[in-house]
């Protein structure tokens, strides 16, 4: 299984990136896969999920502001940025589960998670 992310950059406060995670060798059909971001010298944070039936859970820190949706015709997972903030600014991980720990109402614990990507990093100027 392999996970890309592709996406990130550097924007202002205020604007917005798509982040974008094709897998491979990993079906997004029914899938049970999230973003989690970590910042240096921080822990990681579940950002958003989504689960097999297209529930999604959002952080309280980016309700309002982040999208997470899947294109299962592209196997590509994607998280929608806006009105980024400098609280924002991490290394962004696509991650999934196997089926076989998929739950249908998704959490943001990174605890079923066993496929990662590389990550892609985003920045916020002010």
């Amino acid at each position: 299984v392999q996970l890309v992310e592709s996406g990130g950059g550097s924007v202002q406060a205020g604007g917005s990136l798509r982040l974008s995670c094709t897998a491979s060798g990993y079906t997004t059909y029914r899938a049970c896969m999230g973003w989690v971001r970590q910042a240096p010298g921080k822990a990681r944070e579940g950002v958003t999920a989504i689960g097999p039936f297209g529930t999604t859970t959002n952080a309280d820190s980016v309700k309002g502001r982040f999208t997470i949706s899947l294109d299962n015709a592209a196997n590509t997972l994607y998280l929608q940025t806006n009105r980024l903030k400098p609280d924002d600014p991490a290394m962004y991980y696509c991650a999934a589960a196997p089926s076989r720990l998929c739950t249908m109402i998704p959490d943001l614990s990174s605890t079923n998670y066993i496929y990662w990507g590389q990550g892609t990093q985003v920045t916020v100027s002010a």
